[in-house]
Protein backbone atom coordinates (compact mmCIF):
# COMPACT_ATOMS: atom_id res chain seq x y z
CA UNK A 1 0.00 0.00 0.00
CA UNK A 2 1.44 3.40 -0.95
CA UNK A 3 2.19 5.98 1.71
CA UNK A 4 -0.72 8.28 2.62
CA UNK A 5 -0.81 11.78 1.15
CA UNK A 6 0.00 13.32 4.54
CA UNK A 7 3.31 11.48 4.82
CA UNK A 8 4.20 12.20 1.20
CA UNK A 9 3.47 15.90 1.65
CA UNK A 10 5.71 15.95 4.72
CA UNK A 11 8.54 14.75 2.47
CA UNK A 12 7.75 17.24 -0.28
CA UNK A 13 6.53 14.56 -2.69
CA UNK A 14 3.68 14.70 -5.19
CA UNK A 15 0.17 14.12 -3.85
CA UNK A 16 -3.26 13.56 -5.36
CA UNK A 17 -4.77 16.20 -3.07
CA UNK A 18 -3.52 18.60 -0.41
CA UNK A 19 -3.67 16.83 2.95
CA UNK A 20 -5.39 18.43 5.93
CA UNK A 21 -5.73 17.76 9.65
CA UNK A 22 -6.61 19.95 12.63
CA UNK A 23 -4.53 20.58 15.73
CA UNK A 24 -5.21 20.44 19.43
CA UNK A 25 -7.97 17.98 20.12
CA UNK A 26 -9.89 18.72 16.94
CA UNK A 27 -12.81 16.72 18.28
CA UNK A 28 -13.51 19.11 21.11
CA UNK A 29 -16.03 21.09 19.04
CA UNK A 30 -17.98 17.90 18.29
CA UNK A 31 -21.16 17.07 20.18
CA UNK A 32 -20.09 13.43 20.28
CA UNK A 33 -16.83 14.49 21.93
CA UNK A 34 -18.60 16.47 24.63
CA UNK A 35 -21.04 13.64 25.24
CA UNK A 36 -18.23 11.15 25.67
CA UNK A 37 -15.86 13.34 27.68
CA UNK A 38 -18.41 14.90 30.01
CA UNK A 39 -16.93 17.25 32.61
CA UNK A 40 -14.20 15.01 34.01
CA UNK A 41 -10.47 15.70 34.06
CA UNK A 42 -8.69 15.50 30.71
CA UNK A 43 -5.92 13.52 32.42
CA UNK A 44 -8.49 10.97 33.56
CA UNK A 45 -9.81 10.74 30.00
CA UNK A 46 -6.30 10.28 28.61
CA UNK A 47 -5.73 7.50 31.17
CA UNK A 48 -8.67 5.53 29.70
CA UNK A 49 -7.35 3.98 26.46
CA UNK A 50 -10.77 3.05 25.07
CA UNK A 51 -12.10 6.57 25.61
CA UNK A 52 -8.91 8.25 24.36
CA UNK A 53 -8.96 6.05 21.25
CA UNK A 54 -12.56 7.00 20.47
CA UNK A 55 -11.83 10.73 20.92
CA UNK A 56 -8.82 10.41 18.61
CA UNK A 57 -10.94 8.78 15.91
CA UNK A 58 -13.95 11.11 16.06
CA UNK A 59 -12.51 13.95 13.92
CA UNK A 60 -11.25 11.43 11.34
CA UNK A 61 -14.72 9.98 10.97
CA UNK A 62 -16.55 13.31 10.96
CA UNK A 63 -14.25 15.37 8.76
CA UNK A 64 -12.38 12.89 6.58
CA UNK A 65 -9.01 14.41 7.49
CA UNK A 66 -5.80 12.85 6.24
CA UNK A 67 -4.19 12.16 9.62
CA UNK A 68 -5.27 11.58 13.20
CA UNK A 69 -3.70 13.39 16.15
CA UNK A 70 -3.42 11.43 19.38
CA UNK A 71 -5.74 12.53 22.17
CA UNK A 72 -3.21 13.44 24.83
CA UNK A 73 -1.52 16.48 26.37
CA UNK A 74 2.04 17.77 26.54
CA UNK A 75 2.09 17.46 30.34
CA UNK A 76 1.18 13.74 30.33
CA UNK A 77 4.76 12.47 30.87
CA UNK A 78 5.27 14.87 33.77
CA UNK A 79 2.03 13.80 35.38
CA UNK A 80 3.20 10.21 34.86
CA UNK A 81 6.46 10.78 36.76
CA UNK A 82 4.58 12.47 39.62
CA UNK A 83 5.94 15.97 39.16
CA UNK A 84 2.64 17.27 40.50
CA UNK A 85 0.81 18.36 37.35
CA UNK A 86 -2.91 18.83 36.91
CA UNK A 87 -4.89 20.28 34.00
CA UNK A 88 -7.53 22.67 35.33
CA UNK A 89 -10.54 23.20 33.04
CA UNK A 90 -10.54 26.69 31.59
CA UNK A 91 -7.03 27.37 32.84
CA UNK A 92 -4.64 24.68 31.66
CA UNK A 93 -1.66 22.93 33.28
CA UNK A 94 -1.08 23.84 36.91
CA UNK A 95 1.95 22.67 38.93
CA UNK A 96 1.49 22.14 42.66
CA UNK A 97 5.17 22.80 43.41
CA UNK A 98 6.85 24.62 40.49
CA UNK A 99 10.49 24.09 39.57
CA UNK A 100 12.59 26.50 41.60
CA UNK A 101 16.05 25.09 42.36
CA UNK A 102 18.58 22.37 41.58
CA UNK A 103 16.84 20.18 44.17
CA UNK A 104 13.87 19.98 41.81
CA UNK A 105 15.94 18.25 39.14
CA UNK A 106 15.59 14.99 41.05
CA UNK A 107 11.83 15.18 40.57
CA UNK A 108 12.36 14.90 36.80
CA UNK A 109 13.29 11.22 36.74
CA UNK A 110 13.64 9.17 33.58
CA UNK A 111 10.38 8.24 31.85
CA UNK A 112 9.79 4.50 31.50
CA UNK A 113 7.51 2.59 29.16
CA UNK A 114 5.43 1.57 32.14
CA UNK A 115 4.80 5.24 33.01
CA UNK A 116 3.03 5.81 29.70
CA UNK A 117 1.50 2.37 29.19
CA UNK A 118 -1.96 3.97 29.03
CA UNK A 119 -0.81 6.19 26.16
CA UNK A 120 0.80 3.38 24.20
CA UNK A 121 -2.28 1.19 24.73
CA UNK A 122 -4.37 4.00 23.25
CA UNK A 123 -2.02 4.13 20.27
CA UNK A 124 -2.34 0.38 19.79
CA UNK A 125 -6.13 0.72 19.65
CA UNK A 126 -6.06 3.75 17.33
CA UNK A 127 -3.62 2.15 14.91
CA UNK A 128 -5.76 -0.98 14.76
CA UNK A 129 -8.83 1.11 13.91
CA UNK A 130 -7.01 3.24 11.32
CA UNK A 131 -5.36 0.31 9.53
CA UNK A 132 -8.15 -0.32 6.98
CA UNK A 133 -8.00 3.29 5.73
CA UNK A 134 -4.20 3.59 6.01
CA UNK A 135 -4.71 6.90 7.85
CA UNK A 136 -1.55 7.79 9.79
CA UNK A 137 -1.52 8.67 13.48
CA UNK A 138 0.50 11.68 14.62
CA UNK A 139 2.10 11.40 18.05
CA UNK A 140 3.32 14.48 19.85
CA UNK A 141 5.09 16.06 22.79
CA UNK A 142 5.85 19.49 24.14
CA UNK A 143 9.17 21.03 23.16
CA UNK A 144 11.56 21.52 26.10
CA UNK A 145 11.21 25.30 26.37
CA UNK A 146 7.42 25.22 26.35
CA UNK A 147 7.28 22.45 28.94
CA UNK A 148 9.84 24.33 31.05
CA UNK A 149 7.62 27.40 30.93
CA UNK A 150 4.81 25.46 32.59
CA UNK A 151 7.02 23.72 35.15
CA UNK A 152 8.73 26.95 36.18
CA UNK A 153 5.80 29.37 36.01
CA UNK A 154 3.47 26.88 37.67
CA UNK A 155 0.55 27.79 35.40
CA UNK A 156 -0.17 29.43 32.03
CA UNK A 157 1.24 32.93 31.85
CA UNK A 158 1.24 35.95 29.57
CA UNK A 159 4.50 37.57 30.62
CA UNK A 160 6.82 34.57 31.26
CA UNK A 161 8.53 36.59 33.98
CA UNK A 162 9.52 33.69 36.24
CA UNK A 163 11.07 31.53 33.55
CA UNK A 164 12.87 34.45 31.92
CA UNK A 165 14.32 35.44 35.28
CA UNK A 166 15.60 31.88 35.76
CA UNK A 167 17.01 31.76 32.22
CA UNK A 168 19.03 34.92 32.62
CA UNK A 169 19.85 34.76 36.34
CA UNK A 170 20.92 31.11 36.44
CA UNK A 171 21.47 29.84 32.88
CA UNK A 172 23.41 26.84 34.15
CA UNK A 173 20.44 25.58 36.15
CA UNK A 174 18.14 26.27 33.22
CA UNK A 175 20.40 24.18 30.99
CA UNK A 176 20.20 21.33 33.49
CA UNK A 177 16.41 21.60 33.49
CA UNK A 178 16.34 21.40 29.70
CA UNK A 179 18.68 18.40 29.75
CA UNK A 180 16.15 16.50 31.84
CA UNK A 181 13.26 17.58 29.63
CA UNK A 182 15.11 16.54 26.47
CA UNK A 183 15.61 13.04 27.83
CA UNK A 184 11.99 12.67 28.92
CA UNK A 185 10.67 14.03 25.63
CA UNK A 186 12.77 11.67 23.53
CA UNK A 187 11.57 8.69 25.58
CA UNK A 188 7.95 9.76 25.20
CA UNK A 189 8.19 10.26 21.45
CA UNK A 190 10.06 7.01 20.86
CA UNK A 191 7.42 5.08 22.81
CA UNK A 192 4.69 6.52 20.59
CA UNK A 193 6.47 5.53 17.39
CA UNK A 194 7.23 2.06 18.76
CA UNK A 195 3.49 1.48 19.03
CA UNK A 196 2.57 2.80 15.60
CA UNK A 197 2.63 6.59 15.40
CA UNK A 198 3.79 7.40 11.86
CA UNK A 199 4.65 11.07 12.38
CA UNK A 200 5.50 13.30 15.34
CA UNK A 201 4.72 16.91 16.17
CA UNK A 202 6.73 18.92 18.67
CA UNK A 203 4.67 21.74 20.14
CA UNK A 204 6.83 24.71 21.10
CA UNK A 205 3.73 26.75 21.77
CA UNK A 206 5.40 29.47 23.81
CA UNK A 207 8.64 29.91 21.84
CA UNK A 208 7.11 33.10 20.44
CA UNK A 209 7.67 34.75 23.82
CA UNK A 210 11.43 34.70 23.15
CA UNK A 211 13.64 37.09 21.26
CA UNK A 212 15.78 35.64 18.49
CA UNK A 213 18.83 35.71 20.77
CA UNK A 214 16.90 34.04 23.59
CA UNK A 215 15.58 31.37 21.26
CA UNK A 216 19.10 30.65 20.01
CA UNK A 217 20.51 30.44 23.55
CA UNK A 218 17.69 28.88 25.55
CA UNK A 219 15.49 26.81 23.21
CA UNK A 220 17.03 25.86 19.87
CA UNK A 221 19.69 23.43 21.08
CA UNK A 222 17.26 21.48 23.25
CA UNK A 223 14.80 21.22 20.37
CA UNK A 224 17.58 20.04 18.06
CA UNK A 225 18.58 17.36 20.54
CA UNK A 226 15.01 16.06 20.77
CA UNK A 227 14.73 15.85 17.00
CA UNK A 228 18.14 14.19 16.76
CA UNK A 229 16.97 11.70 19.39
CA UNK A 230 14.18 10.45 17.13
CA UNK A 231 15.89 10.91 13.74
CA UNK A 232 16.71 7.20 13.44
CA UNK A 233 13.00 6.33 13.60
CA UNK A 234 12.52 7.63 10.05
CA UNK A 235 9.16 9.26 10.65
CA UNK A 236 8.32 12.84 9.61
CA UNK A 237 8.58 15.43 12.36
CA UNK A 238 6.76 18.76 12.60
CA UNK A 239 7.94 21.69 14.74
CA UNK A 240 5.23 24.19 15.60
CA UNK A 241 5.04 27.36 17.68
CA UNK A 242 2.70 30.32 18.16
CA UNK A 243 3.87 33.86 17.44
CA UNK A 244 7.08 32.51 15.96
CA UNK A 245 7.13 34.40 12.67
CA UNK A 246 10.44 36.08 13.52
CA UNK A 247 11.89 32.73 14.58
CA UNK A 248 10.95 30.66 11.54
CA UNK A 249 14.42 30.74 9.99
CA UNK A 250 15.95 29.52 13.25
CA UNK A 251 13.23 26.94 13.77
CA UNK A 252 13.84 25.57 10.29
CA UNK A 253 17.42 24.79 11.36
CA UNK A 254 16.28 22.63 14.30
CA UNK A 255 16.06 19.49 12.19
CA UNK A 256 12.34 18.85 11.76
CA UNK A 257 10.97 17.59 8.47
CA UNK A 258 8.17 20.19 8.48
CA UNK A 259 7.73 23.59 10.14
CA UNK A 260 4.26 24.61 11.31
CA UNK A 261 3.30 28.22 10.69
CA UNK A 262 0.73 30.06 12.77
CA UNK A 263 -1.68 32.63 11.33
CA UNK A 264 0.43 35.71 12.16
CA UNK A 265 2.62 35.17 9.09
CA UNK A 266 1.37 34.91 5.52
CA UNK A 267 1.88 31.35 4.35
CA UNK A 268 3.92 32.26 1.26
CA UNK A 269 6.28 34.34 3.41
CA UNK A 270 6.50 31.50 5.92
CA UNK A 271 7.44 29.10 3.14
CA UNK A 272 10.16 31.50 2.02
CA UNK A 273 11.58 31.83 5.54
CA UNK A 274 11.70 28.10 6.25
CA UNK A 275 12.78 26.70 2.89
CA UNK A 276 11.24 23.31 3.72
CA UNK A 277 7.81 21.66 3.86
CA UNK A 278 5.34 23.66 5.89
CA UNK A 279 2.03 23.22 7.67
CA UNK A 280 -0.67 25.82 8.30
CA UNK A 281 -2.07 28.35 8.70
CA UNK A 282 -5.74 29.32 8.79
CA UNK A 283 -6.64 31.59 11.72
CA UNK A 284 -8.95 29.47 13.94
CA UNK A 285 -11.16 32.51 14.52
CA UNK A 286 -11.96 32.65 10.80
CA UNK A 287 -13.93 29.42 11.28
CA UNK A 288 -16.39 31.00 13.70
CA UNK A 289 -18.45 33.02 11.20
CA UNK A 290 -20.15 30.21 9.34
CA UNK A 291 -19.41 27.99 6.37
CA UNK A 292 -19.09 30.70 3.71
CA UNK A 293 -16.60 32.75 5.71
CA UNK A 294 -14.61 29.68 6.72
CA UNK A 295 -14.36 28.42 3.14
CA UNK A 296 -13.38 31.88 1.90
CA UNK A 297 -10.60 32.04 4.49
CA UNK A 298 -9.39 28.55 3.52
CA UNK A 299 -9.20 29.64 -0.10
CA UNK A 300 -7.03 32.59 0.88
CA UNK A 301 -4.58 30.22 2.54
CA UNK A 302 -4.61 27.84 -0.42
CA UNK A 303 -3.84 30.72 -2.77
CA UNK A 304 -0.75 31.59 -0.73
CA UNK A 305 0.27 27.92 -0.60
CA UNK A 306 0.88 28.04 -4.34
CA UNK A 307 1.68 24.94 -6.36
CA UNK A 308 4.98 23.70 -4.93
CA UNK A 309 4.95 20.42 -3.02
CA UNK A 310 5.62 20.05 0.67
CA UNK A 311 2.42 21.56 2.07
CA UNK A 312 -0.08 20.37 4.68
CA UNK A 313 -3.20 22.42 5.37
CA UNK A 314 -3.99 23.08 9.03
CA UNK A 315 -5.19 25.81 11.29
CA UNK A 316 -2.62 28.23 12.64
CA UNK A 317 -3.38 26.89 16.11
CA UNK A 318 -5.96 24.57 17.65
CA UNK A 319 -9.66 24.26 16.91
CA UNK A 320 -11.68 26.64 19.09
CA UNK A 321 -14.33 24.79 21.14
CA UNK A 322 -17.19 26.93 19.76
CA UNK A 323 -16.36 26.06 16.14
CA UNK A 324 -19.27 24.66 14.12
CA UNK A 325 -18.21 21.21 12.85
CA UNK A 326 -19.97 21.94 9.55
CA UNK A 327 -17.42 24.70 8.91
CA UNK A 328 -14.47 22.37 9.40
CA UNK A 329 -16.12 19.75 7.21
CA UNK A 330 -16.56 22.34 4.45
CA UNK A 331 -12.94 23.47 4.85
CA UNK A 332 -11.72 19.89 4.39
CA UNK A 333 -13.77 19.58 1.20
CA UNK A 334 -12.44 22.78 -0.33
CA UNK A 335 -8.84 21.87 0.57
CA UNK A 336 -9.21 18.45 -1.04
CA UNK A 337 -11.06 19.78 -4.09
CA UNK A 338 -9.16 23.02 -4.77
CA UNK A 339 -5.71 22.78 -3.20
CA UNK A 340 -2.91 22.74 -5.77
CA UNK A 341 0.29 22.54 -3.74
CA UNK A 342 2.15 19.40 -4.80
CA UNK A 343 -0.86 18.01 -6.67
CA UNK A 344 0.15 16.10 -9.79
Amino acid sequence: MSDPVFLRACRGEAVEHVPVWFMRQAGRSLSEYRALRGTGSILEAIADPALACEVTLQPVRRYGVDAAILFSDIVVPYHAIDFGVDVVPGRGPVIAAPFRSAADLARLRDLTDADVAHVTRTIDLVVENLAPSNTPLIGFAGAPFTVASYLVEGAPTRDFSVIKTLMHADPGLFDQLLDRLVAITISFLRAQVAHGARALQLFDSWAGSLTRDEYARFALSATQRVLEGVADLNVPTILFGVGTGELLTQMSSAGSTVVGIDWHVDLDEGRRRTGKPVQGNLDPARCLGGVDLGVSAAREVLARAGRDGGYIFNLGHGVLPSTDPDVLQAVVRVVHDEGLAGVR
